[in-house]
């Protein structure tokens, strides 16, 4: 009996389904399935002590700069954008095209960092940290949480600019997949943190 193997995937012709269907690094795909269930998690956390103690959260809310969030949402969804632009460029071959788009939407993934930074050393000024109440406690571990997968995010998108033609595409479509993953965190994280009361 003549017993032939074949390679994981669709075969040659055949349209990707199920799992080979997402762009980029399958294992990409799991690390961001992984870190959803952890914000997640987080979520639902922040929601039930909200429940347990809304006075806390309403008054701590009233510390947070709302215009510094918002300002960070548009930097993420602006730097979100391009690179969705930079794998669209990859993908047509515009290679010099997709490789400055990444770095374009990584500087200005930076711009969030700063902001935050900004935000951090005010609250931290008007003597709030992260041990003041459980509001605080939840702002600074959530955000903070956040803020490092925003730093390893402007290091994957600058890893991948680098990325030689022919692992381009793929290796762009695997970065941009981690920065909408951070964005998507960020557009969830911002109304439970600063607008829902």
């Amino acid at each position: 009996m003549d017993v032939t193997t074949r390679e994981i995937g669709p075969a040659v012709g055949e349209p990707p389904s199920g799992l080979d269907a997402l762009p980029g690094n399958l294992m990409m795909w799991i690390l961001i399935f992984s870190e959803m269930a952890v914000f997640g998690a987080a979520f639902v956390g922040l929601a039930i002590a909200r429940a347990l103690d809304p006075v806390t959260f309403a008054a701590g809310q009233a510390h947070l700069n709302g215009t510094l969030g918002a300002v960070n949402t548009m930097v993420l969804v602006t730097s979100g954008y391009l690179a969705a632009r930079g794998v669209a460029a990859g993908r047509r071959g515009a290679v010099r095209q997709a490789r400055w788009t990444m770095v374009a939407a990584a500087g200005i993934g930076s711009i969030f960092l700063a902001v935050k930074a900004t935000e951090y050393a005010a609250t931290l000024g008007a003597g709030l940290t992260i041990d003041s109440n459980s509001f605080f406690a939840l702002y600074f571990l959530l955000t903070g949480f956040h803020a490092l997968h925003v730093v390893l995010g402007i290091v994957i998108l600058l890893l991948v600019s680098r990325s030689g033609r022919d692992t381009l595409v793929e290796n762009l479509e695997t970065g941009a997949a981690f920065w909408h993953m951070v964005d998507l965190v960020w557009v969830i994280l911002y109304p439970l943190i600063y607008l829902i009361r």
